[in-house]
């Protein structure tokens, strides 16, 4: 019984460990990025990032279309806990998404 149930933790610690692999992006360099409370043009601006900096993508959902350096994008980036920028100033290296959905 012992022996199953340290087998079991061990997935356990297993799948945590690779949940929390955060990749980190950089903002378009020369631009300070509003970060919004929520996936769109219509939230409040929470704070400003710094010039040259990169955020972490925890989810990715989708929200107002921006155009931005990168393109022009309905995906918005959470990199905080309520706290979303829109990948079209984040260097994600693809047009689509590179991070799970947010649920």
């Amino acid at each position: 019984m012992l022996a199953g149930l340290t087998g079991a933790l061990l997935m356990v610690g297993a799948a945590t460990a690779e949940a929390a692999t955060v990749r980190y992006y950089p903002v378009a360099p020369g631009y300070r990025l509003n970060v919004r409370s929520g996936p769109g043009t219509s939230y409040t601006i929470i704070r400003v990032l710094t010039v040259d900096v990169k955020v972490p993508i925890y989810c990715q959902t989708p929200g107002t279309t921006v155009t931005g350096p990168y393109g022009t994008s309905n995906i918005w980036d959470n990199i905080s806990n309520g706290e979303y920028v829109s990948d079209a100033y984040v260097n994600t290296g693809s047009d689509g998404y590179v991070a799970d959905r947010c649920s």
